[in-house]
């Protein structure tokens, strides 16, 4: 049995769960405070959340965690509720996705932890901790383009490469009609309406499509094989799923806590084109022109497709050793 701990916040750790579990051997169990997927095939627990409340005192219990504060009854009942299912399941091993609170308490009763790893600045207190404990750190990128980790966390740090629910989807070329697809997500963004409005102004000769400004796209590969130039931000699943798609970039990292997004986009140095912040409307008629020159065919550098087969086979045989 192998548990899954899914972060509550956006959907791209779920995202990560579902296109891994598609290629397990070994039953999975899913512990979330996020509904259960409906495709989602294996055994779920329903986790009180722990969200703030407003007067939360000592969250990071002196820099040493994330998000502990005292007398947090809701924080006390999703790690009772998680201390249980291990003393009753008896997990062969947890993927914690992400949480160093969870991976402490999954490690301290005995049980090796796989840690989803992020890009950025880990090297604080608590983060140091999860990576230093974890059996092996999964890492959702290639190992042609790695963190500047310490030697240790490298030595166990499993380089799937790119993890997306569209893989195995076949891309088409480009239609050739000038378009431009926004995709972004629901993390937090500094993006706004006018924003694209403004670019699409600037650049008459483009169609723009906002659909995915919102975040909310349960599918996006239409909206994707509809464009010539996808303009994203610069989480993992939203690389992915460009690279799945073979399209033209233009990366717009947005402020993550660690510098996550800025990490990632810093790793796609021939891959696409990124700016540090949204452009000034006059900078679009060039940055459309410099995105198709990509050779969208390196992509493949970033996501073979088979990421989620790398990391389902790894796990399955970390479980039978």
């Amino acid at each position: 049995m192998i548990g899954w701990y899914v972060h509550g916040q956006g959907r791209g750790h779920l995202q990560r769960l579902q296109c891994v579990a598609a290629h397990l051997r070994t039953p999975v169990t899913g512990l979330s405070s996020l509904p259960r997927p409906d495709d989602f095939d294996g055994d779920w627990l329903d986790l009180p959340d722990d969200l703030p409340r407003g007067r939360d005192a000592d969250p990071t219990a002196g820099g040493t965690l994330h998000w502990a504060p005292l007398g947090h009854p809701g924080l006390r009942d999703r790690m009772a509720a998680i201390a249980r299912w291990v003393a009753v399941a008896r997990p062969s091993l947890v993927v914690v996705d992400v949480s160093v609170e969870v991976a402490v308490l999954v490690r301290s009763m005995g049980v090796p932890v796989v840690v989803a790893a992020m890009r950025g600045d880990r090297r604080d207190r608590a983060h140091t901790t999860a990576y230093d404990l974890a059996d092996a750190l999964l890492a959702p990128w290639p190992a042609s383009r790695p963190e500047p980790w310490p030697q240790a966390w490298l030595d166990k740090t499993w380089h799937v490469g790119a993890l997306s629910r569209l893989d195995g989807r076949t891309a088409q070329p480009p239609p050739g009609e000038q378009r431009v697809a926004v995709l972004w997500g629901r993390g937090g963004s500094d993006v706004t309406a006018a924003d694209v409005d403004a670019a699409a102004t600037a650049t008459p000769g483009w169609t723009w499509d906002a659909r995915g400004l919102s975040g909310t796209a349960t599918d996006p590969w239409t909206l994707l094989q509809e464009a010539d130039v996808v303009v994203t931000h610069g989480g993992q699943n939203a690389l992915a799923e460009v690279a799945v798609a073979r399209r033209p970039a233009i990366v717009l990292p947005q402020h993550r806590p660690h510098d996550e997004q800025r990490a990632n986009a810093r790793a796609l140095t021939g891959l696409a084109v990124v700016r540090d912040h949204w452009p000034a409307p006059r900078q679009w008629p060039a940055l459309l022109e410099l995105a198709q020159q990509q050779d969208v065919s390196q992509w493949t550098q970033w996501s073979d497709g088979r990421g989620a087969q790398r990391a389902a086979a790894l796990l399955d045989a970390r479980v039978a050793s």
